[in-house]
């Protein structure tokens, strides 16, 4: 894609447990975004994306919000090589 960009997030808070990698790649499926959201063993979420601007900008705000039963407390967001993403799709690891 041309112009396309990527970012990492690591969230923290009652992100686990709570349905949160489902709900977003649910929501992601209808971005043009490809990437993956995982648990990671200290309990935080971690959500990779590339896409254009416009569309990470939704994906971070959907981060950062959540499913009405998780809570966002901590985002730490990171730009990342889009070239890194080499997955064709939004999916969960």
């Amino acid at each position: 894609m041309n112009g396309e960009h990527a970012i990492r997030l690591v969230l923290s808070g009652r992100v686990q447990g709570v349905g949160f990698r489902w709900w977003l790649a649910h929501e992601a499926a209808g971005l043009p975004v490809r990437g993956w959201v995982r648990n990671l063993p200290n309990g935080r979420v971690e959500i990779v994306a590339a896409g254009d601007e416009d569309s990470l900008r939704q994906i971070e705000s959907l981060a950062t919000n959540g499913p009405r039963v998780a809570r966002v407390d901590h985002v730490e967001k990171a730009n990342v090589p889009h070239e890194d993403v080499d997955v064709n799709s939004f999916s969960i690891i």
